[in-house]
């Protein structure tokens, strides 16, 4: 995953330590009857029973619209219509009206009522850093946009400093820094000049920081917990504790279907063959059944372990059904140059080749290196196939 200096910005939601609370001011993200209220409602966004959810947040925006809290509750429903499939635009006019209005009634609050400036300053650097961690997708790659939202991210920042205490929500923001600040700075060393003048902070206590708002915070807790099950995967090489995490998340959300793709990729990474198998044909037929959320993206994913598990028993007819079915899914959405994509044709042409039809090998090759980056491992690997067929020819 690629990350710039906006990625560090947009996720640095707070920057203070969950010390003894110094004061009876009323705050609604502490507030444990409006977290009772929103319980359920949560569980729905996070399985994608988003109209459930949605009526119970627009209930709290009846009663509260005074706070940015519902609205905010609001965007984050769109949010998660988009993590399925990131490079789907359809959801992103909502997500972002949302969040402008978290930042325009947060502003109300911030200028205009003392006793919640420090609360309001947190939610006005939620809703900027949420806009700039959609703009530094890279399928929007909007670099501007996510650096102002960055940069006004980090100006309420600042001023959640100034509280001891306002809730374990604020952790999740500083733990993310404290991690990615280091992360990027180890694997993107010509970054490094843009971070002199941020704070250096510390993997470990980053890590640590994300394990406690998983488990004391409300309303960041799932948010915590699957950054902290990507980092364990993709940074940390602890993919027993990041398998542990997806397996929670899948079985206490079951109809999310980006756990549900992740919980399949952590079996495939791990060899839980069978397991896997089942999970990426249930994500396959729920994708034929049309149900929300389940799309391309997902099986592409699905379809590829699929795909491998078929090269593993030497079942060519199944392993070309579902490196054919790799390749369809990642052309619907574009996705022509991930390795699922490149990786399937490779394997589709090696297939044609066993099977005695070079022509066919050929085009598959020919299409990887059309596809793929020049110093992509899989454009070399094509170019390495083709000149094998024509020594054979």
């Amino acid at each position: 995953m690629k990350i710039g200096l906006a990625f560090l910005l947009v996720f640095c939601f707070g920057r203070t330590a969950a010390q003894e609370r110094k004061d009876t001011t009323l705050i609604l993200i502490s507030n444990i009857t409006i977290q009772l209220e929103a319980t359920q409602a949560l569980n729905d966004l996070y399985n994608f029973k988003f109209a459930k959810a949605e009526q119970q947040f627009r209930w709290f925006k009846q009663k509260y619209q005074w706070h940015p809290l519902p609205y905010f509750l609001l965007g984050l429903s769109e949010w998660w219509k988009i993590m399925p499939s990131i490079e789907n635009r359809d959801h992103d006019d909502r997500f972002l009206a949302y969040m402008d209005s978290t930042i325009q009634v947060a502003e109300q609050l911030h200028d205009k009522v003392p006793e919640y400036r420090i609360e309001a300053a947190f939610f006005l650097a939620a809703a900027y850093g949420f806009k700039g961690r959609l703009y530094s997708d890279e399928d929007r790659k909007e670099w501007r946009k996510a650096a102002v939202a960055g940069k006004r991210a980090l100006k309420f920042l600042e001023e959640c400093k100034e509280k001891e205490y306002l809730s374990p929500e604020l952790l999740f923001g500083d733990a993310l820094y404290n991690y990615f600040s280091v992360w990027v700075r180890e694997n993107y060393p010509a970054l490094k000049p843009l971070l002199w003048f941020f704070p250096k902070g510390d993997k470990e206590l980053g890590l640590k920081q994300l394990r406690e708002v998983s488990f004391n915070a409300f309303y960041t807790r799932t948010e915590a917990m699957v950054w902290l099950m990507r980092i364990y995967n993709s940074y940390e090489n602890k993919n027993e504790q990041a398998m542990q995490i997806a397996e929670y998340l899948f079985k206490t959300y079951p109809d999310n279907p980006y756990f549900h793709r992740y919980y399949a990729r952590m079996l495939y990474t791990r060899g839980m063959y069978a397991d896997m198998e089942r999970e990426s044909k249930a994500i396959l037929t729920r994708i034929d059944s049309g149900d929300l959320g389940y799309e391309a993206t997902s099986g592409r994913y699905a379809a590829f372990f699929l795909g491998q598990l078929g090269d593993f028993r030497n079942n060519r007819d199944e392993a070309k059904k579902y490196y054919g079915q790799t390749v369809k899914f990642a052309e619907e959405t574009g996705a022509t140059q991930s390795g699922y994509y490149l990786y399937s044709l490779i394997a589709l042409g090696e297939i044609a080749g066993k099977e005695g039809d070079k022509k066919l090998a050929r085009k598959y090759f020919e299409d990887v290196k059309k596809k793929a980056g020049r110093k992509d491992e899989a454009f070399k690997d094509a170019k390495r196939r083709l000149k094998n067929l024509d020594k054979g020819d």
